[in-house]
């Protein structure tokens, strides 16, 4: 049966999971220090597989793409250099969208342009 967690989602350094590795490398069951530390032994088993195949190097955590406007927007004061890279990056991203039939209203919904309507309406 699953566990019904209500706290977000942890995060473990590369240090701690070599920790719960090595308890479980000099002997421990991997069932025992799962529980012990309450996480899935099935995501601790993963961690050896991955640290048996590739090394240490495999335990680390990997940054994970997001929007890239984000860092932009959330803010407020934007230093010249840093609004031309906004600007840039939302000009990119207007123009990816043209390219592929999409089109932004100002209040930030997306309309699918029909081609065939749109090339013939000219």
């Amino acid at each position: 049966m699953a566990r019904i967690r209500k706290e977000p989602n942890r995060y473990w350094s590369k240090e701690e999971k070599l920790k719960l590795i090595k308890e479980v490398l000099n002997g421990e069951s991997s069932v025992q220090v799962a529980k012990r530390y309450d996480i899935s032994d099935g995501m601790l088993r993963n961690w050896i597989i991955k640290y048996n195949k590739y090394g240490e190097s495999s335990l680390e955590n990997k940054k994970k793409p997001g929007n890239p406007l984000c860092k932009y927007s959330n803010r407020k004061n934007l230093t010249e250099i840093e609004q031309l890279q906004y600007e840039n990056m939302r000009l990119k991203i207007e123009n990816k969208r043209l390219k592929k039939g999409y089109l932004v209203k100002g209040d930030g919904t997306v309309v699918v342009v029909d081609e065939k309507k749109f090339w013939n309406s000219k």
